[in-house]
């Protein structure tokens, strides 16, 4: 069989590449830049009071004008503030961000390879589970604790992706049902756990399992900046080098973007689809490990309960999007949305908005995203333009 090789970018394919990527660049700014002003439209409409002084946008515009800016901006400006306004801000918001980073990873990977990878909530729960029984079950020295933690979590979330990776390879089951229904099942075997003895806290008759043993947990380094932000980052590093350095990523890459010509140059399909799989339920399991045995907002980790890992494989799909499946742009995604979480609790005490406009603005910014027709039919400049063949109109 002849080597597979990838073909040296010429000159003119280094720029097309360059445009495409700056003009997705562009598009993302401009959809959160839209989502803001969506969301500052939506802080005027619900606010009683603004709304009254609209009554005299004609006799007199400065009282509806200013007290408009006046909600949007100090809003916004708390939402700064309790994101980066500080180093305890910028540290929650990296509490807030590695979970996201990791299952970003994990989602941005599936879609590499033309995956739907909708079980990172699942992957990350049987994980957590996991960490999470190593961390409050077992005793061990301090940094073997955490390794052991960390190893079991990444286990049962990669075992729980590649088991949908062999489903659909093995039986052509789409990989969205079944992701969605081992959601389902996760979700239900830690109900069904946190019933058990070797779960439930004694003398709880609650839904709640022990603390884990601070051997176990990750150290903190600021505030609530812990070495499991550290940890999504080098996932991050490790991914990217992965996907565009190894020569299973440059299959991978290959399989997403045509697996019928992939098969027929000699790659074994199925055989990358489970590997995908696998690594992809690692770092959304590694997002569950994040959640057992990283600090909570108090600086300890929280137990393990139904409700832990919050809606992370949801919101992991959002940082996937909006970081364009690429590494760097997951960090930042994950940063962005970690910002949102840690800033909206300043909105709310500092502005009075409510807190559920933070998921409000993440899922418009999603939308715009998601749509760049629609952000560029908002805003014209960034419009294509047509080719005009030499010697004729277009």
């Amino acid at each position: 069989m002849t080597e597979l090789t990838t073909p040296a970018p010429t000159p003119t394919r280094r720029r097309l590449g360059g445009r495409i990527q700056w003009r997705a660049l562009t598009i993302t700014v401009a959809a959160i830049i839209l989502a803001l002003i969506a969301g500052a439209i939506l802080m005027i409409v619900s606010d009683p009071d603004v709304i009254s002084l609209y009554a005299y946008l004609f006799s007199a515009p400065a009282l509806p004008l200013g007290a408009s800016w006046e909600k949007v901006s100090s809003a916004y400006a708390a939402m700064a503030i309790g994101a980066v306004g500080s180093p305890a801000a910028l540290a929650a918001t990296t509490r807030e961000a590695a979970p996201l980073i990791c299952a970003g990873l994990g989602v941005g990977l599936g879609f590499r390879a033309g995956l739907f990878n909708i079980g990172a909530q699942g992957q990350a729960i049987m994980a957590a589970i996991l960490a999470a029984w190593v961390g409050f079950a077992l005793q061990l020295p301090p940094v073997i604790h955490i390794l052991v933690a960390m190893l079991a979590g990444v286990v049962g979330g990669s075992l729980w992706g590649g088991i949908v990776g062999w489903l659909k390879a093995k039986t052509g089951a789409h990989e969205v049902i079944v992701t969605i229904m081992f959601n389902y099942i996760a979700i239900g075997t830690l109900a069904w756990l946190l019933t058990t003895n070797a779960f439930q806290r004694p003398g709880r008759t609650d839904p709640i399992s022990p603390p884990v043993h601070g051997t176990s947990a990750f150290p903190t380094i600021y505030g609530q900046l812990h070495v499991g932000f550290l940890v999504a980052l080098l996932a991050a590093f490790l991914t990217w080098w992965v996907i565009d350095r190894s020569t299973i990523g440059f299959q991978i890459r290959a399989v997403g973007a045509n697996p019928h010509a992939a098969g027929t140059a000699g790659m074994d399909v199925a055989r990358m689809t489970i590997i995908t799989m696998t690594l992809s339920g690692l770092l959304a399991g590694l997002a569950g490990v994040q959640y057992a045995i990283g600090p909570g907002a108090n600086g300890v980790p929280t137990p393990l309960s139904q409700g832990l890992v919050g809606t992370v494989g949801f919101d992991a799909i959002t940082v996937a999007l909006l970081g364009r499946s690429r590494p760097l742009g997951i960090v930042f995604a994950g940063l962005l949305f970690g910002g949102l979480h840690a800033g909206g609790l300043s909105m709310q005490s500092i502005a009075g908005t409510p807190l559920t406009l933070s998921m409000v603005l993440q899922a418009l910014i999603v939308l715009f995203v998601a749509a760049p027709g629609l952000v560029r039919t908002i805003i014209p400049f960034l419009r294509e333009r047509r080719a005009v063949p030499a010697g004729g109109q277009a």
